[in-house]
């Protein structure tokens, strides 16, 4: 296994690492919405989730993987009302047709009191 870290999204805020490479595959730790240039958490769905997919590009990209090679996601919501404004803003990201697979669930908190959280499985080059 090898640990994978990028400045460009934002560190670890427990025991863990941004995402580990293993087997071909790579394992991407939930996102919240942390700026990594200052550490500020955004507020708002709609800016959170755009954070969030940031997060998640910026250690795709470190692995020079765009979200075509990603295999399956999973969000966690605060409130399933945001569904709609969260799935518009994720679909955004991702080619036409080429979609993972992927789970969405309500979750009664997340960490930092954020209001989403996404993670990742990608295949690796």
């Amino acid at each position: 296994m090898k640990r994978v870290n990028t400045e460009k999204a934002p560190a670890a805020i427990g025991p863990y690492s941004q995402a580990v490479e293993h087997n071909g595959v790579l394992y991407v730790s939930g996102q919240i919405p942390i700026n990594p240039e200052n550490g500020e958490l955004l507020n708002g769905i709609e800016e959170e989730t755009h954070q969030v997919m940031k997060n998640l590009k910026a250690i795709l990209e470190n692995k020079n993987l765009g979200f075509d090679e990603v295999i399956k996601t999973t969000i966690f919501l605060k409130d399933m009302a945001d569904f709609a404004v969260v799935n518009e803003i994720y679909g955004s990201y991702f080619t036409e047709g080429n979609y993972p697979a992927r789970e969405t669930v309500q979750v009664a908190k997340l960490p930092k009191d954020v209001s989403v959280e996404i993670s990742l499985i990608a295949a690796l080059k």
